[in-house]
């Protein structure tokens, strides 16, 4: 704050608080020998201070009961009496609701970005792994329905016998597919 040219109020107090030293300490002796306002601010914080020393040295310290605590504890126990009523828990669970809506109000873009925020990318993620497995699923069961259509008619119309040989060399050569698949995997694992 400067209130005159080259007055300012924070010198004082580091004069009163012995922070400033040569040069600094002699600049501002020679200033308040000739600036009034700076001369009042300091008689003004000095009395403060001087207030402030015999107010907290005229303070006495005061004795608790010895039962102090206990006595405390009783009141505190034999309190919690209207805790037990169902109304009470009600309108305690009301006043934590409206306290934490004022709180997230309070918050603003603070909750927006610390809890809004990561909960909808939680629960999009969630979304998607979800749309994703259905995918999946609905994808297999449309293909495997598609196979057993195609088998079953062809076994079903194949002429003289020949659907479950038919039924036989498919069942093999899935068998065949997933060997072939694992073998060529730990190829490249090998290599």
């Amino acid at each position: 704050m400067n209130h005159e040219e080259g007055c300012q109020f924070q010198d004082v107090a580091a004069y009163l608080d012995g922070e400033l030293s040569g040069a600094a300490l002699q600049d501002f002796e020679v200033h308040l020998e000739t600036c009034a306002a700076c001369a009042a601010e300091l008689r003004s914080q000095r009395q403060l201070l001087c207030t402030l020393d015999v107010a907290f040295n005229e303070s006495r310290s005061f004795e608790l009961p010895q039962n102090f605590t206990r006595v405390v504890t009783a009141h505190a126990e034999s309190d919690l009496s209207g805790m037990r009523r169902k109304g009470e828990r009600h309108r305690a669970l009301q006043v934590c609701a409206v306290l934490a809506l004022v709180s997230f109000a309070l918050l603003g873009t603070a909750a927006r970005s610390l809890i809004i925020e990561p909960t909808q990318s939680l629960l999009h993620l969630a979304a998607a792994i979800l749309d994703f497995g259905w995918r999946i699923t609905y994808d297999a069961g449309t293909g495997l329905a598609v196979i057993i259509r195609v088998l079953g008619r062809a076994i079903v119309s194949a002429p003289y016998g020949l659907g479950p040989g038919m039924l036989a060399v498919f069942i093999v050569s899935i068998s065949l597919l997933s060997f072939l698949i694992a073998k060529y995997h730990r190829a490249q694992i090998i290599e």
